[in-house]
């Protein structure tokens, strides 16, 4: 079994957001460029992920699909990094990571999409309405100063790189709450180190 930590990405995709963690951790990792078309279509390529989309994380002999799953992996993979709480105390945690995975990003891409669930059928959708989802997120991002607390944690990294984009391209509402709270976690160094090398693929692309 390699040790090799290995990140299968695209720069234009949510590898991003496993990218970011990973440099939070700090670990050693080496990058699998795959891009969109063929090459994500492969056989080889399917093995790793039957559902043919990145990012992949392959670590200590087992393979990791779905950010929020990868947030989590390696969060616990390197305690030392100190990127979730302590057993126990957990709960904030493991919430905003699954709002962010489910009730969050079903109401993005909803409206994005241009679907509107019917008033008398939105409880059979986990996030009921758009509204009701960013009047959520806005209590959480100010009850404290980081999703699961006072201290920053794999939590932030997966929801508030959903936060981020969305102020960035227009998918949530630009509001007061949001918007500080993004400016608290979007110059972690981690994250410069992260986005420098997923934008300097990006130039090589269009070179």
């Amino acid at each position: 079994m390699s040790d090799e930590t290995l990140l299968y990405t695209n720069p234009q995709s949510r590898g991003r957001i496993a990218r970011w963690m990973l440099e939070e951790t700090g670990a050693p990792y080496r990058t699998e460029w795959v891009e969109y078309g063929l090459a994500m279509q492969s056989e080889t390529f399917r093995a790793q992920n039957p559902m043919a989309k990145v990012p992949v994380l392959v670590h200590a002999g087992q393979t990791v699909t779905e950010c929020a799953a990868i947030c989590l992996h390696l969060a616990d993979a390197f305690p030392e990094a100190g990127l979730a709480p302590p057993p126990g105390q957990r709960g904030a945690y493991f919430r905003w990571i699954a709002f962010g995975a489910g009730p969050l990003e079903a109401a993005v891409t909803n409206r994005a999409l241009g679907v509107e669930v019917p008033e008398e059928r939105r409880g059979f959708v986990g996030y009921g309405d758009f509204d009701r989802v960013i009047r959520t997120l806005e209590a959480a991002v100010t009850a404290s100063p980081y999703l699961a607390g006072e201290r920053f944690s794999a939590a932030d990294v997966y929801t508030g790189s959903q936060i981020g984009w969305g102020l960035r391209f227009g998918t949530l509402p630009d509001s007061p709450a949001l918007r500080r709270y993004w400016e608290r976690i979007a110059d972690r160094p981690a994250r410069a180190r992260a986005e420098a090398i997923d934008d300097a693929r990006m130039k090589e692309q269009s070179a």
